[in-house]
């Protein structure tokens, strides 16, 4: 059984940082790509970032870039967010994921290519 369990969340200023953390078990973790997703109030869920299992190559939406950071600890089974000048539209609940599929990588904004899914952290960004 598949368990992700995030945690990191919490209520920051605008400009301030946060690193999340999701937690992987039940599974060789080093073999599968990982991404963070979000949800804001009424808006669908959205990609948010990702990393390969194979070389650890990463993937960003445009509105994070150059101000989140994911990486990843196998020997940890642990995926990162760090969240820096963080913005009020940041606000929402963040989750990890991952695929089905071993040596697979996935379509990294796809959010049907990833089969797991953690409950979720949320995260709030105060103006």
């Amino acid at each position: 059984q598949v368990q992700l369990v995030e945690s990191g969340g919490g209520l920051v200023q605008a400009g301030g940082s946060l690193r999340l953390s999701c937690g992987a078990s039940g599974r060789t973790f080093a073999n599968y790509d990982m991404g963070w997703f979000r949800q804001a109030p009424g808006k669908e869920r959205e990609f948010v970032a990702s990393i390969r299992w194979s070389d650890s190559n990463t993937y960003y939406t445009d509105s994070v870039k150059g101000r989140f950071t994911i990486s990843r600890d196998n020997a940890k089974n642990t995926v990162y967010l760090q969240m820096n000048s963080l913005k009020p539209e940041d606000t929402a609940v963040y989750y990890c994921a991952t695929a089905s599929r071993s040596y697979y990588s996935l379509d990294p904004n796809t959010k049907s290519e990833y089969a797991y899914w953690g409950q979720g952290t949320q995260v709030t960004v105060s103006s």
